[in-house]
């Protein structure tokens, strides 16, 4: 039988986690001796099993010879970073923050590479004396980092950030095509390449990150054929072979009613000819997939204790101690045109016996501050605990955790 809407949060929990005695576990502990463990709500637990099995399943499924790169950006918790430094093959990094969390885990800083539109001069010293790779957005971010390998005597490490004309279709986020401020126009890279050439950089190839959460096998398998292609044609004016092309990712994850998780062996199989076609030109280059959400997303939940049962005009209201300001994708006010439900249950009473249509609201004096509405879930009592599933990915240090003055979420990895 088909689930219907309001049986998606249940489907999901029994799909990603095992349930025991009508309670969610995660890392095999039950979800009330979990928040015991924690010491308070609310909080983040990302299961490291769930992790190490995603990534197994990239690496049985994906041609040989493609390097799998974490972007860090997704949950740079150092915990669930240091559990894949020793799974994935290196890390991608938006700031020096992000960055000194990778290199501590032991990562070599040449599997290391920087991105970002704005970086300062401070990160971009730090990036090159780390020896890391930097992906230069710009122009004059090239002649910045040129300066600062020459003031400190060090080579840098770069390669170029494309802004293709193409964009990933069907994207939650569009990050190429057209007027952006990430990277630099194809048209303009040939230009900037023969500059290169003469800064004494090191030239190592290119980045192309096209869009995220996309769960179109064959829109992003058109875009990495494309990617390719583009690398293929800009290394014609390149000062040195390219030895890496870094396509970026886009892979998503379900997360609302009537989405279908992505045809991974579908993309493997697109994946697959466009790996022959970069080999047949460059046999020698890493195909990098630089991937975040879909390595960690499916793999955490908020978890936050209901306070207070409330109703008005015959609406009842779960009030917790969570909310928008730990969990701003969850409320709906991360990106969503039209606000949807992420997968919520009461953690405690999977199924339950007597279910309600509630609205599940947090403490802070605004109205967007709304985990789920009007949502059928088990009845909850003062003391429940709420989960809020697939919140792996862009939760904690997405969310205006200042917000009001609350205190901040713990985080843990069990």
């Amino acid at each position: 039988m088909t689930p219907s809407t309001d049986d998606l949060p249940r489907h999901a929990a029994l799909k990603q986690f095992p349930v025991l005695d009508d309670c969610l576990q995660l890392g095999g502990v039950l979800l009330t001796r979990l928040a015991e463990r924690v010491g308070r709500t609310p909080f983040y637990a990302y299961e490291r099993n769930h992790i190490q099995s995603r990534v197994e399943l990239l690496r049985h499924a994906l041609p040989p010879g493609v390097h799998l790169h974490y972007a860090m950006k997704a949950n740079p918790m150092p915990a669930v970073v240091h559990l894949l430094a020793g799974l994935v093959d290196g890390f991608d990094v938006a700031s020096a923050g992000e960055m000194r969390t990778a290199l501590d885990t032991g990562m070599p800083p040449s599997r290391v590479s920087l991105a970002g539109p704005g970086k300062s001069s401070a990160e971009l010293r730090s990036a090159v004396a780390a020896g890391v790779l930097v992906h230069l957005e710009s122009d004059e971010e090239m002649q910045r980092v040129a300066a600062v390998g020459e003031l400190l005597g060090i080579t840098p490490r770069v390669a170029v950030r494309v802004n293709p004309d193409f964009e990933l279709k069907h994207a939650g986020m569009k990050m190429a095509g057209g007027a952006r401020q990430f990277g630099v126009d194809a048209v303009r890279v040939p230009a900037m390449l023969r500059r290169l050439g003469r800064m004494g950089l090191e030239f190592h190839g290119f980045h192309l990150f096209c869009g995220a959460q996309n769960l179109s096998a064959a829109a992003i398998c058109e875009a990495q054929r494309l990617c390719v292609r583009l690398g293929l044609e800009l290394a014609e004016f390149a000062p040195s072979p390219v030895r890496s092309l870094n396509i970026g990712g886009g892979f998503g994850v379900p997360y609302f009613p009537g989405e279908r998780a992505l045809d991974l062996a579908a993309v493997a199989d697109g994946l697959g000819a466009t790996m022959a076609m970069l080999r047949r030109e460059w046999p020698d280059t890493r195909l990098i997939l630089e991937l975040g959400r879909y390595l960690v997303a499916e793999a955490g939940i908020y978890v936050c204790r209901v306070i207070e049962r409330k109703q008005s005009h015959g609406q009842v209201f779960l009030i917790t101690d969570g909310g928008m300001h730990h969990h701003l994708a969850a409320s709906g006010n991360f990106g969503q045109v039209l606000r949807k439900n992420f997968p919520v249950a009461i953690g405690n009473r999977l199924h339950g016996g007597a279910r309600e249509t509630v609205s599940v609201v947090g403490p802070l004096c605004t109205p967007l501050d709304l985990l789920a509405d009007r949502m059928e879930l088990a009845r909850a009592d003062v003391g429940d605990l709420v989960v809020v599933f697939q919140s792996g990915a862009y939760g904690l240090t997405a969310s205006p955790t200042a917000f009001l003055g609350h205190p901040a979420p713990l985080e843990v990895l069990v």
